[in-house]
């Protein structure tokens, strides 16, 4: 273009903000649209457990936490790799560090600081153009060229030489994000994926019992095997069956699994530091007139919560047993309860800048896109990326 191009970004989370960023930074006009009163609700909801914004890790082996898509993602995280994001958020004196898992959190530990740096920025950048924020403005789709909004019972239309969609997945959609887009770009010829969980908790059939007196009780330093591997972690034990970190690690698979044959049987260890002959070793110590929760808890330090697991079945519990717990998950908690979503534009339907091949002009980044990942920063440091990537391809139009 012989004239710089005008911008509309729907969406005000962080994919949309970053990109807004960046174009404005080189002088462009952006204007962003939300449906929600105020920007970036979830990435406030996400500080609240710290604002784990990347991670340490070797970027060979950050990049393979992407799993199928990996090597689509690959250039984007390359061209912003984790260092790249830790001196921007320092750059907003959000002062980052490594946490003992090789997580990395701004020293505040919450969201709220850096995003009012943030938007201070946004707002007057050295460019002296400015974001501009348009909220309340629920995305309807096209009119001819021109975009549409609904926005205090009106419709508003807008024209923009380019557009940028950053609406998010529809986890926690009361948050903003609830995947009514898919039918928007479906009606245009976009192949979607369809949106599922991501980073659940599943369903287990617990008895009364459990459900009453142990739910929201936590398991730490457990260990959990399915399909060949194994991770240690923490569990909490829900009313209807658990959450957490380390189901979290798994979750992709036991979603797909389950989907497949119905439930999925994970192996839990309750005692991963000891091995069965240690395990017998202590319990025979045990006072003989001891009652079996008793012994548990004096020989092998078990909580409550472990003990109330252990005893859920019919099985005798033996060291085998401790070491070997079957889990058995029937379903997966729905997109309202899940940190994140899978599905969504496929891959396929882009070019390498994430320009929609169907409706040249328009380009969609961050959780909209069919990729997933676990907890543990990679979920952001690729919305992250991926604006940055495009971002970078816009200003070379």
């Amino acid at each position: 273009m012989t004239t710089s191009p005008s911008i509309a970004v729907i969406g005000a989370g962080p994919a949309g903000l970053m990109l807004a960023e960046r174009l404005s930074a080189a002088g462009l006009r952006v204007d962003i649209y939300d449906r929600m009163p105020s920007v970036a609700r979830k990435f406030l909801m996400a500080g609240r457990g710290g604002l784990n914004l990347t991670h340490s890790e070797p970027l060979a082996a950050f990049i393979g936490r992407y799993g199928v898509q990996a090597a689509a993602l690959k250039p984007a995280i390359e061209a912003f790799p984790p260092k790249a994001l830790r001196d921007w958020a320092d750059g907003l004196s959000a002062d980052t560090f490594v946490g003992t898992s090789g997580r990395v959190f701004p020293k505040a530990l919450k969201a709220s600081p850096l995003l009012r740096q943030w938007l201070t920025r946004l707002e007057t950048p050295n460019s002296g153009m400015g974001v501009r924020f348009h909220l309340r403005h629920t995305w309807t789709g096209w009119d001819g060229s021109a975009l549409t909004f609904e926005h205090q019972g009106q419709t508003v239309r807008v024209a923009a030489d380019v557009t940028v969609l950053a609406l998010g997945g529809a986890s926690w959609p009361r948050l903003g994000s609830d995947g009514g887009w898919t039918r928007l770009l479906s009606d245009k010829g976009v192949p979607v994926a369809p949106l599922r969980p991501a980073n659940m908790g599943f369903r287990v059939g617990w008895s009364a019992l459990l459900r009453d007196k142990i739910a929201g009780e936590p398991l730490k330093n457990v260990a959990l095997t399915f399909d060949g591997r194994t991770r240690k972690g923490e569990l909490m034990l829900t009313r209807d069956g658990v959450e957490g970190g380390l189901i979290y690690t798994f979750a992709a698979a036991l979603r797909d699994a389950i989907e497949r044959k119905g439930a999925a049987v994970a192996s839990l260890d309750l005692k991963p530091e000891w091995s069965e002959a240690q395990i017998q070793n202590r319990l025979s110590r045990g006072a003989k007139n001891d009652s079996l929760s008793n012994r548990l808890r004096k020989t092998l330090n078990l909580t409550p919560a472990q003990i109330a697991v252990l005893r859920e079945g019919d099985q005798p519990v033996t060291p085998a047993l401790i070491k070997a717990l079957p889990l058995t998950l029937t379903g997966a908690q729905g997109l309202a309860r899940a940190i994140s979503s899978a599905g969504g534009i496929r891959f396929d339907a882009l070019t390498a800048d994430y320009e929609l091949k169907a409706l040249p002009g328009v380009y969609a980044i961050g959780e909209m896109l069919d990729w997933e990942a676990p907890t543990g920063g990679y979920l952001l440091q690729a919305c992250f990326s991926q604006a940055v990537w495009t971002a970078e391809a816009i200003l070379r139009i």
